[in-house]
């Protein structure tokens, strides 16, 4: 077995049976930001091969708000995938079981039409608008498979699949253009009590530059983002950690509210 498919079975391991890591063995923790993709490509054919209904919707990117970089010592963004059977729509039930120590994220999400070929990048903001569909509220709730994952680094990071653990999306909205992105206030309510503000300003200083991040990171690598994905951009606030039985709802204003129960 390659150290790439090692350290990613080891990953799959600890989420599917739910025993949490301290660290990846040496000979397989990855080195480089491009190993630790490596480690995330071979944990995501994994997780296809489980189930034929399982599918892959879309890109989660994390760490492109100061505050949570601060919170988990890393300096730039990376990201992941969302998978079908770890997302939800609004108002549903999460099982507490299936998560070590979660913490959530209110992100807005977009739908992305189409994407632009690799060979014209670098994009800019105004080439990305041009492919998004809809935007969506949504929560993110990360949950790293690594005890000490707020200084455990990048590299072990983006092979955790960039930490996501599930999705949770409000109603679709295909008319936003009277949104201002670069100033859109949110705030996290838990148990009917008002936690945390944010704005998606603290996004890159708007959102829709998380996903120009994204195409412009992947065109690097000849690739591209795929059609139809959904693309959460990452957290408006800093990460908020969740305890069972808490009720978490996202406010985001005229694009609506995200709720769930964390059973």
């Amino acid at each position: 077995m390659s150290n790439i498919n090692k350290a990613a079975k080891i990953l799959f391991d600890s989420r599917i049976n739910l025993k949490r890591l301290s660290k990846l063995p040496g000979d397989c923790a990855p080195k480089t930001s491009d190993e630790g993709y490596k480690i995330q490509n071979k944990l995501t054919k994994t997780y296809l091969s489980q189930k034929n209904t399982v599918r892959i919707i879309g890109k989660k990117i994390g760490c492109t708000n100061k505050a949570a970089q601060k919170q988990i010592n890393v300096h730039e963004p990376f990201y992941g995938n969302i998978f079908s059977n770890y997302s939800s729509k609004s108002e549903c039930a999460i099982n507490s079981s299936n998560f070590f120590q979660p913490y959530v994220e209110p992100e807005f999400s977009f739908k992305i039409n189409f994407s632009p070929d690799p060979i014209k990048a670098p994009f800019d903001n105004d080439d990305i608008e041009k492919c998004i569909l809809s935007v969506l509220p949504s929560i993110e709730i990360v949950d790293s498979r690594f005890k000490d994952w707020k200084s455990i680094g990048i590299n072990n990071l983006i092979a955790d699949n960039g930490v996501n653990a599930y999705w949770i999306h409000g109603k679709e909205i295909k008319n936003f253009k009277g949104i201002d992105f670069k100033n859109h206030k949110v705030s996290l309510k838990i148990n009917n009590k008002i936690v945390v503000r944010g704005n998606s300003k603290n996004v890159m200083g708007n959102p829709i530059n998380s996903i120009v991040w994204l195409a412009n990171t992947l065109a690097d690598k000849n690739q591209k983002i795929p059609k139809n994905a959904y693309i959460s951009t990452g957290t408006c606030t800093p990460a908020i950690q969740i305890y069972q039985g808490d009720k978490i709802t996202a406010n985001f204003g005229k694009l609506g509210k995200v709720s769930f129960v964390y059973k």
